[in-house]
Parts: C-alpha cells; sequence; structure tokens
C-alpha cells in the first residue's frame, strides 16, 4: 500500500497538531489548513485521500465548506470526516445530507482515528483471514468419537490469544517507554542545574560512578513525591473554596428572607490567604480592583463606598449599581483551564445580577472573558499544565493558553449563562440585558514582567493568573 496523505482543516493549531500526531503513527502524510477557504485552495492543486473539517472556524464554517467541497466534481469523491462539541442524531444526519462521511467528537481518540482509517481502507486491516473462517461443531460427532479429539477451532483460539498478548505487550512497552523519558528528562534538567556553571563540556569527567544509577533513582523518587504533593494541596485548596462559597449562599438566602443583607464575600478571600495562596499586587499600569486567583475582587472607589471596603456583592442593590456605574469594571479571577462562565464565577455573577434587577436598574450589564497567557510545560499531545513557580521562564514549553484557544466564541458562553441571560431579559421585560464578549489577551490588567535570565516561571504565572479574568460592566 502507497503513502496516504489527509488534510487537516482546523483553526486550532492545537487541535491540528494532535490529530496530526495519531495519522502520522500510521505512516499517513498531512497537510493542514488553518480556514475552509484555505482548504479549498489547496484543493484546487492537490487530491488528498482523507479529510478531516472541523465544523466551527471563522469565516466559512464546516457545513458550508462540504457543501462547496461536494459541489465540485473534481474533489466530490474525496472522503470528508467531521468532528465536532456537539452531539446527537440531528446534527450528524446534516453532515452526511451534505456528504460527510462521519463525524468524531471534538475529543478526538486515537482508537476512534484507528476505525475511521480502516473503514475507509487507508492502512491495512491487521485482524487475520482466521477471524472470519468459523465452522458449525457438531457436538454428537464429538462426543461419540472415540478418540476424543478436541474441535479444530483450538488453533483459532491460540493464535487470537498470541495476538491479543502481543498486543498488550506492545503497548505496555510503549507506556514504559514514554514514562521512562519524561522522567529522564526531569533528571537531566535537575542535573543541568546542579553542575557548576563553569564546567564546560569537554571538561567534565568521562568516569562514570558506580553511585549514579542511586542517585537518578533517588531524583525521581523525589520529583514523583513532590509531584503528588502539589496536587494534594491544590485539590484541598480547591476543596475549602467551594465549603466557602457554599457557606456563604446559606448565609446569603438566610439574610434576605429575614430582610437583612447578605454575608460578604470577604470570608472566602480572607479564608483563601489563610491556605497560603499568594497574592499578586497589581504591577505599574495595571487597573485597580485586580485579584489573583481564589479572590473576588471590586473596582477601587472614593467617598464612603471606599471607607466600607465592601464586597460588590455583599453591598445593598443601590450600592451595587454604584459600585459598577463608577468607571473601574468588577473583576473576577478565573482559575486555569476551567470554563470563566461556570461554577463560582456563574454563581457570583447571579447574585450581583439579582442585586441590580432588585435596584430597578435599567441598561446593558457587559460581561467581558479575557484569557491569560501562562508559562506552560508539556505538549501538545500529551497537554500542558502550568509550569512550576521555581522554573525558569525560558525553560517553559509554551507561553499561552491552550484551553482558550480550544474553544469556538460560541463555546466560551457556557449553557448555564446563556441560560440565566434569557431569564433575566424575560423576568425584566428587556430592562436588563445582559451581553458576553470575549476580550484580547494583550488588554492586561496586570503587566506581565520584563523577560529577563532571572525571570521565574512562578512571577510571570501570577501575572497571568490576574489576567484570567472576567469584567463586568455597566453601559
Amino acid at each position: 500500500m502507497g503513502a496516504k496523505r489527509a488534510l487537516i482543516v482546523d483553526d486550532s493549531k492545537s487541535a491540528r497538531v494532535f490529530l496530526a500526531r495519531i495519522l502520522e503513527k500510521y505512516q499517513i502524510d498531512v497537510d493542514n489548513a488553518e480556514s475552509a477557504e484555505a482548504a479549498i485552495e489547496y484543493l484546487a492543486q492537490n487530491r488528498p485521500d482523507v479529510i478531516f473539517m472541523d465544523h466551527m472556524m471563522p469565516g466559512m464554517d464546516g457545513f458550508q465548506a462540504v457543501q462547496a467541497i461536494k459541489n465540485n466534481p473534481r474533489t466530490a469523491t474525496i472522503p470528508i470526516m467531521m468532528y465536532t462539541s456537539q452531539e446527537g442524531e440531528l446534527y450528524l444526519g446534516q453532515a452526511r445530507a451534505l456528504g460527510a462521511v462521519g463525524v468524531l467528537p471534538k475529543q478526538i481518540k486515537p482508537a476512534d482515528v484507528s476505525k475511521v482509517l480502516y473503514q475507509l481502507h487507508l492502512v491495512e486491516d491487521r485482524r487475520t483471514g482466521e477471524q472470519t473462517s468459523f465452522r458449525p461443531v457438531n457436538l454428537e460427532a464429538v462426543e461419540n468419537d472415540a478418540s476424543g479429539t478436541a474441535p479444530a477451532s483450538r488453533p483459532l483460539t491460540d493464535t487470537a490469544l498470541r495476538e491479543q498478548f502481543a498486543e498488550l505487550r506492545r503497548a505496555l512497552v510503549a507506556s514504559i517507554d514514554t514514562q521512562s523519558e519524561r522522567i529522564t528528562s526531569d533528571v537531566r534538567l535537575l542535573l543541568q542545574d546542579a553542575l557548576p556553571p563553569n564546567l564546560t563540556a569537554p571538561e567534565r569527567p568521562v568516569q562514570r560512578s558506580s553511585r549514579a544509577p542511586w542517585v537518578i533513582a533517588s531524583l525521581a523518587i523525589v520529583v514523583a513525591l513532590a509531584s503528588a504533593g502539589l496536587w494534594w494541596r491544590e485539590a484541598t485548596l480547591r476543596q475549602a473554596l467551594v465549603a466557602q462559597l457554599a457557606e456563604l449562599n446559606r448565609n446569603a438566602i438566610g439574610a434576605a428572607s429575614a430582610g437583612a443583607q447578605a454575608a460578604p464575600v470577604a470570608a472566602v478571600v480572607n479564608t483563601l490567604q489563610d491556605t497560603s495562596v499568594p497574592a499578586a499586587a497589581p504591577a505599574q499600569g495595571g487597573r485597580a480592583g485586580v485579584a489573583v486567583p481564589g479572590e473576588l475582587a471590586v473596582p477601587a472607589v472614593s467617598g464612603t463606598a471606599a471607607a466600607a471596603s465592601a464586597p460588590v456583592f455583599a453591598a445593598s442593590s443601590a450600592s451595587a449599581t454604584n459600585l459598577l456605574a463608577d468607571g473601574e469594571p468588577t473583576v473576577i479571577p478565573v482559575p486555569y483551564g476551567e470554563d470563566a462562565l461556570s461554577g463560582p464565577r456563574l454563581e457570583a455573577l447571579r447574585q450581583l445580577f439579582a442585586r441590580l434587577v432588585a435596584g430597578n436598574y435599567a441598561g446593558v450589564v457587559e460581561v467581558r472573558t479575557y484569557p491569560g497567557r501562562y508559562c506552560l510545560v508539556g505538549n501538545a499531545t500529551e497537554g500542558f499544565s502550568v509550569a512550576p513557580d521555581e522554573l525558569p521562564f525560558s525553560r517553559c514549553n509554551a507561553v499561552g493558553n491552550p484551553y482558550w484557544d480550544s474553544l469556538s466564541p460560541l463555546q466560551r458562553e457556557s449553557l448555564g449563562f446563556a441560560n440565566l441571560a434569557g431569564e433575566l431579559r424575560s423576568s425584566t421585560q428587556g430592562a436588563l440585558d445582559i451581553q458576553h464578549t470575549t476580550g484580547d489577551a494583550a488588554s492586561t490588567a496586570v503587566s506581565y514582567p520584563q523577560i529577563s535570565d532571572s525571570l521565574t516561571a512562578g512571577e510571570w504565572n501570577r501575572a497571568a493568573a490576574a489576567n484570567n479574568r472576567i469584567e463586568v460592566r455597566l453601559r
């Protein structure tokens, strides 16, 4: 079988890289297009064996691109496989009606791609012919057979078991190799940091000490224990935050029923500070009222509002309107890798909107989400994570926000937020309108530190955490 070629059409670079890695394992050459328009230009000069088409793209979307490709006699016979976050028989029917051979989920799994390639005959089927050559066994003939021989299907069973064991062995070896490479890379970085700076490569001793394997093994154990400790600490902090927010909601409901003000959200901030969550002060030129993850910040105000120092969500409906109308936005931080308009952020917005409705506010409330640009480690295949604080900034594998980039503009607005905005428009008969927009990553609340040899990932990520936020304004 000759080399096959696939075309991936997706506006997300990380999604293209992830799918290309899977296809290259099957010796399939891969070409990429960032938009449907670029894909059509590519097809004018080239003819791939299969096209993987994303649905939600700026400009021409996936459905329009499939229709254009199928209407061209030169490209109509190329199989097209769509992938999207939408589900349901209705969407699948629309895709197939336009000419797509099928639909894959947005979170593509290697097994799904393998199945598609086998169905399209783009890779050889590894199943043997023996699997389809089953023969019925005459049980009476076997019982009456004096020799007592076993049915002829035993060689088939042995062959299938051997293939399964071989496949499991290959998977296990591949997993062990991957883990070994990751641990070796981490240990190599630690050893490079431990070496004296004046020790050049030619001057390093060539003799290997018999203690080297024990040192490497010890360092690997230390790295594993440190990773487990960081994971446990993050889980504990998250659990404390959820418990405090639940207590806040119960206090707010009880106070509202008694005619009193809701309990202040500042208790959540104090609890998070007690658990050693680092606070990042705004850099020069940053906006007032910006908080680090875990804090619900309010804009800087003057007069009696500043003297009271009460959070927006703890104020009465009238003072909430005054704070939002003061010019500075209300800022709600968003943890890395989480939906901005869901979870505790959605509940905080729900309380704020309820107080605006109670204060008979009429107008537009703009909710704008901004992504932070983080110092990350990892790769597009296995995923990225926030780099450890002590890692030098120059050793970051990537700087950005892959989670934000992987979402389309429609996916950045959660279903819960869309329902909340619709309920408010209906209950106020259009007097209160909630509008969601997405901000530019270049519009920062806190300036990123200047890049230098001494800059660490922790210093950079504290600014990124402050910039990964929601801003609420009255217009």
